[in-house]
């Protein structure tokens, strides 16, 4: 996979849809932006905006930066990076520690995390996870969040489900039987196991809660200090987001320019436009703003595990005020 794609500088302007108001290359400001990802079709929207010029036009050029969302997070509370795709649970966790992050857009409009088992476990409602076994990606992070999250909601212990560790391996540990359920995203591992024959099951953690989802945080400093950075940021991307869903076709084709192998085996890139068609139903119906409910539940839950002592105020974690000023 590559390690991080630099965006063309030279673009035409009829490729790029530009203005005559459009920087230049040696007045564009460079982006590193950290993804928490590898390369991948989930980004759509962010490769269109860039395609597309929609970046270029704001007077930024980007640099896509795979790394753990985790690092992403404290580089831009250290100040070093101005932004990063973040999932909402890890806003309040980093300014319990200090880090002056700020949520500027909700992305994704649901939360993707879900419990996937085997149709023969007959694990259909949080209730049925009682007793059994459930592998997980790590123990933190947005899957370990929302798998707690679940529990949380059902009034269902910890020590009541044999939760286990089995890294990004998930799908293999279903297949071979080592757990009896998964937690997982579900525009990514329900699609690789139905397309390898499972008849699967899943439970839809945002049906419970309805926790903040991926999104863009920034810090203290660059909202006072580049209000405009902000803003034609937050601009450039919801472009994009909306691009993507008007024309899934059009953005996977742009992917295969971010995407090493994507647009080679037909058999792989159906699965990813799978991927595509169910990360765009998350995505559906995003104006980039958050909601304090949905902040309220995420507390919550964070609550119950213990990561935070108290609740935050919601006005320190998120903002809509650069969404709103895009419209």
């Amino acid at each position: 996979m590559k390690q991080f794609v630099l965006v063309l500088l030279i673009m035409t302007l009829g490729a790029a849809g530009c203005t005559s108001a459009t920087a230049t290359p040696a007045q564009l400001t460079h982006l590193r932006v950290p993804m928490g990802y590898i390369a991948n079709v989930q980004y759509a929207p962010f490769y269109v905006a860039v395609s597309k010029g929609y970046f270029a036009q704001e007077g930024i050029e980007i640099e896509f930066d795979y790394r753990p969302e985790i690092d992403g997070m404290k580089l831009v509370g250290a100040g070093e990076l101005p932004f990063a795709v973040v999932s909402g649970e890890q806003v309040p966790l980093a300014r319990a520690n200090g880090l002056p992050v700020v949520y500027v857009l909700q992305w994704f409009q649901k939360f993707p995390v879900v419990v996937v088992s085997p149709a023969d476990k007959n694990i259909k409602t949080p209730n049925d996870l009682i007793g059994k076994s459930v592998g997980l990606p790590a123990l933190f992070g947005a899957s370990y969040i929302g798998w707690r999250g679940l529990l949380y909601k059902a009034n269902i212990q910890e020590s009541e489900v044999k939760a286990q560790d089995v890294g990004y391996a998930q799908v293999s540990a279903l297949q071979q039987g080592t757990v009896d359920a998964i937690v997982a995203y579900i525009n990514n591992e329900p699609i690789q196991l139905r397309a390898a024959g499972m008849n699967i099951n899943v439970i839809d953690v945002n049906d419970s809660v309805p926790m903040v989802s991926n999104g863009i945080v920034t810090n203290e400093k660059t909202i006072k200090e580049k209000p405009e950075l902000v803003r034609g940021f937050v601009r450039a991307l919801l472009h994009g987001i909306q691009d993507t869903i008007a024309n899934p076709d059009a953005a996977f084709q742009i992917c295969t320019q971010y995407v090493d192998k994507l647009g080679t085996d037909p058999k792989s890139d159906n699965i990813q436009r799978q991927v595509l068609a169910e990360s765009i139903k998350l995505w559906v119906g995003a104006t980039g703003r958050s909601s304090p409910a949905a902040w309220d539940t995420t507390q919550a839950v964070l609550l119950s595990m213990g990561l935070i002592k108290s609740k935050l105020d919601n006005a320190t974690l998120f903002t809509n005020q650069f969404v709103d000023e895009t419209k």
